[in-house]
């Protein structure tokens, strides 16, 4: 059995002030994110016993539960590396080359994503899609509801109200704007070229 873990944030909780604050980075990682690691471990944990009992009866709720939990850990972890000190700015290299291939501009993918993210009751995901061979955005409710199957998330932002209300009240729009100002391109970048690797 699997026994999934809380890593550790990339940077110190006040690394990404004032953009995001050290007091939501606190919640947010320690609490919210803890709290998907705790769901996937129990789920699994009463799979594996209804497994061994025969016993069925609970075992559709434990496998929502998996589904719930393990993408919202895995989201989690890939929004906290997508984000740095030292980030903002705009993509270069292949990547850059790829956003302006599949979506025409840079400025034309940033205005649907941001669409994606005024639009989501979760995430905005930029995402590579293995069947189409492509970028693309996708909006996302809770953490499983809208998915693209066989896509893989490069970029990823919660719009959940706890990782933003404390700092912005209720102006998402200004948390998007901040979330830009620290995006760690290179850690999208680095995604990016991975998933092209093994998939193309």
């Amino acid at each position: 059995m699997s026994n999934y873990e809380l890593p550790a944030l990339p940077y110190d909780y006040d690394a990404l002030e004032p953009h995001v604050s050290e007091q939501v980075l606190t919640w947010h990682h320690d609490t919210h994110h803890q709290g998907y690691v705790d769901g996937w471990n129990a789920a699994e944990d009463t799979l594996e016993q209804n497994r061994q009992n025969g016993d069925f009866s609970s075992s559709a709720g434990a496998i929502r539960n998996v589904t719930h939990n393990g993408c919202g850990h895995i989201l989690h972890t890939i929004f906290w590396n997508n984000m740095s000190a030292d980030g903002g700015g705009e993509p270069s290299g292949a990547l850059a080359d790829r956003i302006e291939a599949d979506f025409g501009s840079y400025d034309a993918w940033e205005g649907e994503f941001r669409a994606a993210a005024s639009a989501a009751g979760g995430w905005a995901l930029l995402v590579y899609d293995t069947h189409s061979e492509q970028l693309r955005n996708v909006v996302v409710d809770k953490h499983d509801q809208g998915a693209l199957w066989g896509s893989h998330p490069i970029l990823a932002l919660d719009v959940w109200e706890h990782s933003y209300y404390y700092d912005y009240g209720p102006d998402r729009g200004d948390f998007v704007d901040n979330f830009f100002d620290v995006v760690d391109w290179d850690d999208v970048a680095d995604r990016y070229e991975d998933v092209v690797a093994t998939f193309e």
